[in-house]
């Protein structure tokens, strides 16, 4: 019976080598993050629909809030609910439109989400100022010209 066990195993082996191939191929595909995939990054602008400065820049901007969702070749990023620990009753959300594979200010566009605990303790919402939306936006195309910028000047 160990020749019967054994090409089992050898299957079982062989199996195994097929899907770690497999999975090797996708190491060719897009990480969002890290430093070891195809993050667009500003080296590789060209190669990414949107602009890699400004989508490193929306990422460095809203590191303080949990990510939900980022697509860095649809130019969407979807931010979770973020909650002040100095302000427990209102949380924030962001959605970041990146439109153009060119650093331009109007390649960019913030939305932001708000909402407030009602006296029963559920999430209401509620309308954000405009002011941040231009605030987030400003902040993240300033980051974007200084990433810009350092890597011009090497």
């Amino acid at each position: 019976m160990p020749f019967v066990r054994g090409a089992s195993l050898r299957r079982v082996a062989a199996g195994a080598a097929v899907i770690s191939a497999l999975g090797l191929t996708a190491c060719s595909t897009p990480h969002l993050f890290g430093r070891g995939g195809n993050v667009p990054n500003p080296s590789q602008a060209a190669s990414v629909s949107v602009n890699g400065y400004l989508w490193r820049a929306s990422l460095d901007t809203l590191a303080f809030m949990p990510l939900a969702s980022a697509d860095p070749y649809g130019g969407v990023i979807i931010t979770d609910w973020y909650t002040n620990p100095e302000k427990p009753d209102e949380r924030f959300k962001c959605t970041v439109y990146i439109l153009d594979s060119r650093l331009r200010a109007d390649g960019l566009n913030v939305t932001v989400y708000k909402q407030i605990k009602d006296a029963s303790g559920n999430w209401v919402d509620s309308p954000a100022a405009n002011q941040t939306e231009i605030d987030l936006e400003n902040a993240i195309l300033t980051r974007a010209r200084q990433l810009r910028l350092s890597n011009i000047k090497g």
